[in-house]
């Protein structure tokens, strides 16, 4: 396990010094949103990872073509602390947005393209949504 709240530390100076001396949607900026997101979620405090995820999202939204694979990591992320809280729906969605952005962009045998087929597969897995959740069957999908 790693040391959360030095993570913490050390993103939020870095962040600091971004913050003064970047433009607001400089891709470091979400970059850092990211990271310190990621220490929320390993922490359990899915609410301020998804505030930060989202201050990441909103950033690349503006700045990256709408099928770039930071977009999808930022969706997937997102779709993790949505998860964590237990909105399994939110979950599916974020994870479908991150699905659908690496089928267009990545070979078909990519390892981002199975961690979304894993995502998802995980949340009916786990959570026992029914399959009338989504309009696939990521079991045929991926059988």
């Amino acid at each position: 396990m790693g040391d959360y709240s030095k993570a913490l530390e050390f993103y939020d100076k870095a962040l600091k010094i971004e913050e003064k001396t970047l433009p607001p949607n400089h891709p470091s900026l979400a970059t850092s949103y990211n990271n310190i997101g990621s220490v929320y979620d390993n922490l359990g405090d899915y609410s301020k990872a998804l505030e930060f995820h989202d201050k990441a999202l909103k950033i690349y939204e503006k700045t990256l073509p709408p099928n770039h694979p930071d977009l999808a990591q930022s969706y997937n992320n997102i779709g993790s602390a949505y998860s964590g809280m237990g909105d399994y729906s939110k979950t599916l969605e974020f994870y479908d947005k991150a699905l659908k952005i690496r089928e267009k962009t990545l070979p078909p045998n990519h390892p981002s393209l199975a961690t979304s087929y894993n995502n998802i597969g995980s949340v009916y897995s786990i959570h026992g949504l029914s399959s009338s959740s989504r309009d696939i069957s990521y079991c045929d999908v991926v059988g």
